[in-house]
């Protein structure tokens, strides 16, 4: 039991070291994730300023829930926005290989839910 805690501390903290990181990325305003949003039918780029922003405020906040508790609605999002966001890199232009070296982006929070514990029920979500 031990060394699963310690598993999940390992992950926990990986988790939120990478939405932390990207999360300080959005919130900064970084210049090549806001000429994505043109690719996604938002060229203003005020707006995309903006929800880049948001997203990176929601970035940080989920990674000290995590560091806080493992919450698996949050863990279940964290894995498909980890996916969405290895499989934009592809999506715009860039090599295949962008998206496979970040399968950690998503594959560490979706190691961290299945420790935790799949979601059986709504109420799941929030414990």
């Amino acid at each position: 039991m031990k060394k699963q805690r310690t598993i999940e501390w390992i992950l926990r903290l990986a988790v939120a070291g990478e939405f932390i990181g990207h999360g300080v990325f959005a919130i900064q305003g970084k210049k090549q994730w806001i000429g994505w949003f043109s690719n996604f039918g938002i060229s203003d780029v005020g707006i995309a300023t903006q929800l880049l922003f948001l997203i990176g405020v929601m970035d940080v906040f989920l990674a000290i829930l995590i560091l806080i508790k493992p919450i698996r609605g949050a863990l279940l999002w964290m894995t498909f926005w980890g996916f969405w966001t290895a499989l934009i890199r592809p999506l715009v232009g860039e090599p295949i290989w962008d998206f496979i070296e970040r399968w950690a982006n998503w594959g560490a929070p979706l190691a961290l839910l299945y420790i935790v514990g799949f979601p059986k029920s709504i109420k799941d979500l929030i414990s």
